[in-house]
């Protein structure tokens, strides 16, 4: 998919149907950011994603325990945690697109080095490299949309980029999959180096500098502006619901898909068909949560989601041997319901930091993400056991654990909406925010 055919159904999307005449509610610059920040994520999520499809080779070739497999996965995790803290203070002080350059250069050296690894040790070290740049991309541009976008519009905004996400489904991680099973492991890394190469080329010749935040800049040092933004307590409970919101992932999709090859009996040729089935509902349903929680509100429509998650949890945890028809199933509406949560929390977590600072709060907040993601797919991996057949044990109670994790979740975001609620009464505006729009 072209960045003009992207910008083409940005357009469509985000037409205004409403009013006569119709009346765009983005710039057109707007909505090439947009396009430009959902591609970018599509390459860092592919970079997660293709473990998915790589557990099952990765855990056979090298003869590696699930718990092992799970090092590869919170390496990145924990690398990515340390390194957006290192970054939090610097994050407000420089110009938002030398930071994503700077942070998506180290990205897509590390992805090369993944695609170089000899071995399991080797391939460990390259995802700590990649983690501690990857890491902070999501920050950096969960920052510009706050910088560029009004927030009764960040829904929608939010919506299409999380679309990143199901593309890499459709089509990342089957062709990821394909070129694995068809030449070797190595070959889905270096797919993703070079396209990620060209989204920097991209990124540097037409993104516009974004500066504004620094014109509310203080003279505090960096460390200072971390540890302030850190010591905020209007911050306090958001942090402590991105430590669960991370859970849910990183400790059911790492192992996925060895669980539906072994567990619920998928012949692994089926395996790409199933990625890009679930990956389609995801693509079309992903702008319409968008719009669901600009139009209804961001916690209902989570709490919604968080219902439809937990049910499907339960079921997909506990499946034994399943047709493909069912599984597409169980699937699509569980990883729905996923991005019904994820949707309405990130457009709710734009709303929290003030304009100065924007770029350490997100920075802190992917960073306390990651860090938690990286213990849950450790825990993930030492609750789980891979017998000599590749069946996966104790996968229901990995499963009782995440519906845990999404109970005090969705309690901690009915807190964190009454916050925020309070605030908005109290001083008879909204938090902190910077509404205007980039032009």
């Amino acid at each position: 998919m072209s960045l003009t055919t992207v910008q083409h159904t940005l357009r469509k999307h985000f037409m205004d149907t409403t009013n006569a005449p119709k009346e765009r509610i983005f710039t057109r610059y707007q909505v090439f950011v947009i396009a430009i920040l959902a591609l970018l994520q599509f390459t860092v999520i592919l970079d997660f994603m293709v473990l998915n499809p790589l557990s099952e080779i990765l855990m056979r070739k090298w003869d590696i325990t699930a718990a092992q497999f799970g090092l590869v996965v919170s390496g990145y995790a924990f690398s990515a945690g340390i390194s957006g803290v290192l970054a939090a203070g610097f994050a407000d002080k420089f110009d938002r697109k030398k930071m994503l350059l700077v942070f998506y250069t180290g990205f897509i050296i590390g992805t090369y080095l993944c695609a170089l690894a000899p071995n399991y040790i080797m391939l460990l070290a390259a995802r700590v490299v990649t983690g501690l740049f990857g890491g902070v991309i999501s920050a950096i541009g969960m920052a510009i949309v706050a910088d560029l976008f009004r927030p009764e519009t960040r829904g929608r905004v939010m919506g299409f980029i999380q679309m990143a996400f199901a593309l890499s489904q459709i089509v990342g991680i089957p062709v990821g999959w394909e070129l694995a099973i068809r030449f070797e492991w190595h070959a889905p890394f270096w797919m993703i180096g070079v396209l990620g190469t060209m989204m920097g080329i991209l990124i540097a010749v037409y993104m516009r500098p974004i500066t504004e935040h620094l014109t509310k800049k203080t003279e505090k040092n960096a460390f200072r502006h971390l540890w302030d933004t850190l010591r905020n307590r209007r911050y306090t409970l958001a942090f402590g619901t991105m430590v669960l919101m991370a859970t849910g992932g990183y400790m059911l999709m790492p192992f996925g898909n060895a669980f539906s090859i072994h567990n619920m009996g998928i012949h692994p040729g089926q395996i790409t068909f199933l990625f890009m089935a679930v990956g389609a509902a995801n693509l079309v349903s992903a702008p319409f949560i968008g719009r669901f929680t600009d139009k209804f509100g961001r916690v209902n429509v989570f709490y919604i989601a968080s219902l439809i998650t937990t049910v499907m949890v339960v079921i997909f945890t506990h499946r034994g041997i399943t047709p493909l028809w069912l599984a597409i199933i169980i699937n699509s509406i569980m990883m729905i319901g996923v991005f019904g949560r994820m949707i309405p929390v990130q457009a709710l977590m734009t709303s929290m930091p003030a304009l100065q600072d924007r770029g350490a709060f997100m920075s802190i907040n992917a960073s306390i993400q990651q860090l938690a993601g990286g213990l849950a797919a450790v825990l993930a991996g030492q609750i789980i056991h891979k017998t000599s057949t590749g069946y996966l044990e104790h996968y229901d109670t990995l499963g009782f654990v995440i519906v845990g994790a999404l109970i005090i979740t969705t309690v901690m975001i009915t807190l964190l909406n009454r916050q925020i609620t309070s605030e908005k009464t109290n001083t008879g505006v909204r938090p902190p925010e910077n509404v205007a729009a980039a032009h």
